[in-house]
């Protein structure tokens, strides 16, 4: 009698079709993720019982943070000097034509003395139509 041991394979476990999976969800996961602009500026605005919306094409948009610093359109002023803040709007007025809307967007605990400079400044470059964003209250 022929007794002869008979030795397993060695098992493989075949990790490219996981690898594959895993990569495609990755890339879907990507695609599909939303953006929000507003996520890189923290400001909680203050409350109306009367907030309206503000949907316009070419509309420049101010953003002071709690500390006072300027934002024009989610881009960062160099500094809190008005002069600096002057020559900021300037420059984003140029790019977009004549007289665009202007949306103030304060955070609800920042310095009233920067949201006047703010209006100020807008009113020297002679932006006349402009408004202060809120948010909506909860109703009780």
């Amino acid at each position: 009698m022929n007794f002869t041991q008979h030795v397993p394979d060695e098992v493989e476990v075949n990790l490219t079709p996981l690898i594959d999976v895993v990569f495609l969800l990755l890339i879907f996961f990507m695609l599909t993720t939303t953006f929000d602009r507003n996520a890189k500026i923290k400001i909680e605005l203050p409350t109306t019982q009367s907030a309206v919306p503000v949907v316009q094409k070419q509309t420049m948009e101010l953003l002071i943070d709690g500390k006072g610093t300027y934002y024009i359109d989610g881009r960062e002023v160099l500094n809190n000097k008005p002069e600096t803040l002057f020559q900021a709007m300037s420059e984003a007025l140029d790019s977009r034509g004549s007289n665009p809307p202007l949306v103030i967007s304060a955070d609800a605990t920042t310095n009233y003395q920067a949201v006047v400079t703010a209006m100020d400044i807008a009113g020297r470059l002679g932006l006349t139509n402009f408004s202060m964003a809120t948010a909506q209250a909860p109703r009780k």
